[in-house]
């Protein structure tokens, strides 16, 4: 029997963590901390805690929105190229994003059973073919369809509240959007127009801020805040698709 050499019978010293590895991971525990508020978010939509389960997705947008810009600090892919915080992130958002609003819509009701089944059932299929898409955003950062911020949405709709008809109508346009290539505003990495766009998208968030104070029994002019600034955030990338030097920087 051949005895191995004494140099292959000796256990390799494991490698250190090193700091910027300690570092580049807790940014994934950071986005996998979503899958946690997720669930929490969901518990509180099953008992029909409406403004808890919106508070714990308000968080859990926070969260995907600071997490990115950290990586991308940290150089979190060059360090970790093993872990794809793409992949973690898509995981969780369309928990976020998609199933959860899906199933608040559905167990809220306000469309009747037929229609809230319906629209549920458009939320997650139309959603699931959108995260296959490998060219989902544009080299300007737009997002190409509608980007499925069902919890947006969803949110719009509770506290707006347009009536069955018209609520099922926002779905259903929304949904056959996914599959149109006009573009849609990500109000923080589009750079024309930031200066405008943003504040809008934080308005939209101080109006929802607000509404949930209020319990989601808004009042009138939080509601019309929500629609206008809805309006502007879904309606502000199509003008700048067919205008394409509007807000661009001058030489």
């Amino acid at each position: 029997m051949t005895r191995k050499p004494l140099s292959a019978r000796i256990p390799k010293p494991k490698k250190k963590v090193t700091w910027p590895q300690a570092r580049a991971f807790s940014v994934h525990l950071l986005t996998a901390s979503g899958s946690f508020l997720a669930f929490v978010s969901l518990v509180a939509a099953s008992e029909q805690r409406w403004t808890a389960m919106f508070w714990w997705l308000g968080l859990a947008l926070f969260v995907d929105g600071i997490d990115g810009p950290i990586a991308r600090k940290l150089e979190v892919k060059e360090i970790l190229p093993t872990w794809s915080g793409e992949l973690l992130d898509n995981i969780i958002d369309y928990v976020t994003y998609v199933l959860i609003p899906a199933f608040a819509l559905y167990q809220r009701g306000f469309m009747g059973e037929g229609l809230s089944f319906l629209s549920a059932a458009i939320i997650v299929i139309s959603s699931a073919i959108y995260y296959a898409d490998t060219g989902m955003k544009t080299k300007e950062n737009f997002f190409k369809g509608f980007p499925v911020v069902w919890n947006m949405v969803v949110f719009a709709l509770f506290v707006i509240q347009p009536g069955e008809w018209v609520s099922f109508a926002v779905v259903l346009v929304a949904g056959l959007l996914t599959f149109v290539p006009v573009h849609f505003l990500h109000p923080v990495r589009v750079r024309r127009l930031r200066n405008i766009n943003l504040p809008v998208f934080l308005l939209w968030c101080m109006f929802g801020a607000i509404a949930l104070f209020q319990q989601m029994d808004a009042s009138e002019y939080v509601k019309v805040g929500i629609t206008v600034t809805s309006l502007y955030l879904v309606g502000i990338g199509i003008v700048m698709q067919f205008f394409p030097k509007l807000g661009a920087q001058r030489d």
